[in-house]
């Protein structure tokens, strides 16, 4: 016990100041007031304009050219279109001129014919003709147009019938049939 007595001693002799300074260190005080200073408006103002001018004019811009484009691709398929078609009548011409019948007719304008007889044949590499060839008349020649069927003599309807339509108005207003006119203006009739 005799150990810690200067301990206490001096514990009561430092406390006090210890306080004192905590105590000083507690209070409040009043801290200047700094002046704030702000920054220039106008060149912020002016710089957020220019930003929003210059982001105006290339929207306006960016549009412009999507416009062009869409001009310019609309203009290509149309063109494409039209080329197309025009491959499409081009082939349908080529079709038409290799016709085997255009051929044929051609050919017999020309005076050819097709021999009735088998001709002959022509060796290449000796170039001499076997068989016995001979030479095709005009009586050889093809009907390239063959004629079609033909109707029967039932179904034939005479050339010498004249209908004569006053006639035949008069005939169904008797009977109490009145024509009905269609879209086209023509009265039907039994048809």
């Amino acid at each position: 016990m005799s150990s810690t007595a200067p301990q206490i001693r001096r514990l009561q002799s430092v406390a006090p100041r210890i306080a004192q300074a905590a105590l000083e260190r507690a209070r409040l005080t009043v801290v200047p007031r700094t002046r704030r200073t702000r920054a220039p408006r106008v060149p912020f103002v002016a710089f957020v304009s220019v930003i929003l001018l210059a982001g105006v004019v290339g929207l306006l811009l960016f549009n412009t050219s999507m416009q062009q484009a869409s001009f310019k691709a609309t203009a290509l398929e149309n063109q494409a279109t039209d080329l197309g078609a025009q491959q499409e009548a081009l082939e349908m011409d080529i079709q038409a001129l290799r016709e085997p019948q255009r051929l044929a007719r051609l050919a017999q304008d020309m005076g050819m014919v097709i021999p009735s007889t088998p001709a002959g044949v022509l060796d290449l590499s000796t170039g001499r003709i076997t068989g016995k060839p001979v030479p095709a008349s005009g009586g050889d020649a093809i009907p390239l147009h063959m004629p079609g069927p033909k109707k029967p003599a039932e179904l034939q309807r005479p050339a010498d019938v004249e209908v004569n339509p006053a006639k035949v108005d008069a005939a169904r207003t008797d009977a109490g049939t009145k024509p009905k006119n269609t879209t086209d203006g023509a009265p039907t009739g039994d048809r």
